[in-house]
Parts: C-alpha cells; structure tokens; sequence
C-alpha cells in the first residue's frame, strides 16, 4: 500500500501471503513524486533506495541488522511512517476488507478500489 501524508491509500498490490513486500515497492512507486519515502526496515534493499534517489525524494527507511555499513535516517520523520498503518486502520473499518470474505482476487481488488474511494471522499 502507497499511502499519503493524511493516511489515504494511494496506490495497492494485492500479493500472496508469501510474497515478500520489497518486491512490490518499485512498481508502487513508479511514476510518483515526492520529498521522502518513509519504509520500514522489510523495504531496506539497495536497488529500492536507488529507485528513491531517481525520484529525488529522501529514503527514510532503517537499515536492516544485517546490513554490513548502516545507512543513517532521519528519526524525526520516520515518526510519521504510522500514516500508512492508519489507512489500512481505516480500511479495517470496512467488515468486508477485514474479514476478506471475497475469496476471488478480482472481487476482493474491486472492493478495495471502492473503499478508498469512500475514505477519500470523507
């Protein structure tokens, strides 16, 4: 999920539950701008902080544990890294999103689209 400073959904992949979430991120960011993406550490990957680079916003995502040089960030702005957290809070307010009742992935993907329709329109 690609979400905006206020918490509204922007962009979503729908992937399998075992799909890593770096491997959807470029395509998410492709063709957006921005001052910073905020990430947590699962989108630390050097190929995503180029893509960032290219956009010439600032990658604000901590560095994984295992990274052999740390890659400093901005701690006062990563604060904010909740807003996406609150879109799919708001997301969850829909029992049909929370639950996926929809088992096909055209429905579900449909759903979705309307959902964040109605929180951009409140």
């Amino acid at each position: 999920m690609l979400a905006d400073t206020f918490g509204r959904p922007l962009r979503f992949r729908i992937t399998p539950g075992q799909a890593s979430d770096i491997a959807s991120a470029s395509s998410l960011l492709g063709g957006q701008h921005g001052k910073a993406v905020l990430a947590d550490k699962a989108y630390d990957g050097n190929d995503l902080r180029s893509q960032i680079a290219a956009m010439g916003a600032e990658a604000v995502i901590p560095s994984k544990r295992n990274r052999k040089v740390a890659i400093p960030h901005d701690t006062s702005i990563y604060r904010h890294r909740n807003q996406v957290e609150r879109c799919f809070g708001r997301l969850k307010h829909f029992r049909r999103f929370a639950t996926r009742y929809d088992r096909r992935i055209i429905h579900f993907t449909g759903f979705v689209h309307l959902a964040a329709a109605l929180i951009w329109l409140r």
